[in-house]
């Protein structure tokens, strides 16, 4: 792990070393959680409040591709719903979960504000917007082909 002298011992540089962590592993391991907690002087409890609050980040380890759909009212009354079910079917996945060759993580978020070109599906930070099923079957044969070259 980064080493945290870097930051100082200022519970306001929370969410930076969570960044800086994050980016290194792909995830927050639980053992930092317990580096934080000695360098800040906070209970590991206030550091899972905020890791669990904030959707960046994650204690799992997350494949590869990191695939999001918003399911917020607008994305859901355009067809969210049929568009998950068809991620979830294509990448044999449910929400919060990893494939088995860690090649995909399957997210929902409630909106990310880009409501008028929803349904959106984001895939390793591209947004996808006005997706159907047919697209979704054209993205993931699109990132499935992109993985084999």
């Amino acid at each position: 792990m980064e080493n945290l002298s870097e930051f100082e011992a200022n519970q306001k540089d929370l969410i930076h070393i969570l960044h800086k962590i994050q980016a290194e592993y792909g995830y927050i391991p639980s053992q930092a959680l317990s580096s934080i907690s000695k360098h800040l002087k906070i209970s590991e409890s206030e550091i899972f409040g905020v890791l669990t609050f904030y959707k960046a980040f994650s204690l799992k380890p997350r494949g590869k591709h990191l695939v999001t759909i918003c399911t917020g009212t607008a994305c859901h009354v355009r067809g969210a719903p049929m568009i998950l079910d068809e991620l979830k079917r294509q990448l044999s996945i449910e929400p919060g979960e990893t494939t088995e060759d860690d090649l995909f993580t399957l997210e929902t978020v409630n909106c990310v504000g880009a409501c008028a070109l929803g349904p959106i599906v984001i895939s390793d930070g591209d947004y996808h917007g006005q997706m159907n099923t047919r697209e979704v079957n054209k993205l993931i044969k699109k990132i499935k082909k992109e993985i084999k070259e």
